[in-house]
């Protein structure tokens, strides 16, 4: 930096690096979930998946030798791992068997509204005018991707308010996760959220046995695909970023997703969704872009001493093994922007 220069604000650009990784694995989640439910039942797609990322953890946390979490990270890793890892996952599933994978993306991005205020209620992050102005013209987006398939059949709608539901049972499992996030590593509260998820999907286990008998090894590859990318890898840097801003703008961050999702849906599947839809899509990422802005906030805030962690150079590979270990016991690192 050179010298008389104004100091920028800190980034932490490891967080930042870990929700690119996240997002852009949860977008490629809503085309395998579309492939893979094909020959999977949502249930049994939901359990093979959760078994997958449970081994996968495991694995992890045998290596890094990780113990259990502590007692007071248990009541948010359960709750996440009942409505998000289990939960969520089914609705989601069903719902994609219903629209295509751009539409359900675009629809369960409702969540992060949900993140937001649930956030600023429950957690005291406050409700920064910025991040509601941006919520409202996401909502907006997302309203009008509803409205879009309101006149393609009651298969449509049913998707629809699937994927509304899954987007509720998200909202309050990232909310739940941010507190458990003050005891345990991401890597811990991950391992033991999919344990438990996979654990309430236990009854679909006889479809799941009896579906993988005769599905297609490119189904299979996809839901285990779905556990160790998406779900064992995703929701650690997840859990990584979260750890390290609010949830609120964690959630904002998501709306990112369905322009992958529909680019990658339209590559590997040949599904486009509608013009209105897409219209619907680019006020979600419009939202996105007001919810993240920073204008002003140099003149509001002190400037920050050089060798911050705006200066860091690390990439999305180093956010990936980081969050597989770093400890997140200091709840000072709730991110100061909230209340900008």
């Amino acid at each position: 930096m050179q010298q008389g220069s104004t100091p920028r604000p800190g980034v932490d650009r490891l967080a930042v690096a870990a929700a690119a990784v996240t997002v852009v694995l949860w977008a490629s989640a809503f085309v395998a979930i579309r492939s893979a439910g094909e020959d999977y039942g949502p249930g049994a797609l939901a359990l093979g998946r959760l078994l997958a990322g449970t081994v996968a953890l495991a694995a992890i946390c045998l290596v890094r030798r990780e113990g259990l979490p502590p007692k007071g990270a248990w009541p948010g890793i359960v709750a996440a791992g009942v409505l998000w890892f289990g939960a969520y996952m089914v609705a989601l599933n069903w719902g994609e068997r219903l629209v295509d994978a751009g539409t359900a993306a675009l629809v369960v991005n409702i969540g992060p509204i949900l993140i937001a205020l649930l956030g600023g209620w429950l957690l005291k992050e406050g409700f920064a005018p910025r991040l509601l102005a941006g919520m409202a013209v996401s909502f907006a987006g997302a309203a009008v991707v509803g409205l879009s398939m309101s006149g393609k059949g009651d298969a449509s709608v049913g998707g629809v308010l699937l994927c509304l539901f899954a987007a509720v049972t998200y909202a309050f499992g990232v909310v739940s996760q941010k507190p458990a996030l003050r005891h345990a590593s991401p890597l811990q509260f991950t391992t033991w959220a999919c344990a438990i998820g996979a654990a309430t999907c236990l009854p679909f286990a006889p479809q799941l046995v009896s579906q993988a008998a005769h599905a297609p090894a490119g189904a299979t590859l996809n839901m285990v695909y779905l556990g160790v990318f998406p779900t064992a890898i995703a929701f650690t840097t997840w859990g990584y970023a979260l750890a390290r801003t609010s949830a609120g703008k964690m959630g904002a961050t998501t709306y990112a997703a369905p322009a992958l999702v529909v680019v990658m849906s339209w590559l590997f599947l040949g599904e486009v969704p509608g013009l209105v839809t897409l219209g619907g899509g680019v006020l979600c990422l419009a939202g996105v872009a007001v919810s993240r802005s920073t204008r002003g906030l140099r003149r509001a805030r002190p400037a920050a001493p050089a060798g911050t962690a705006g200066d860091a150079t690390e990439g999305a590979a180093g956010a990936a093994a980081a969050a597989a270990t770093a400890p997140v016991s200091d709840p000072r690192l709730i991110d100061a922007h909230t209340h900008d």
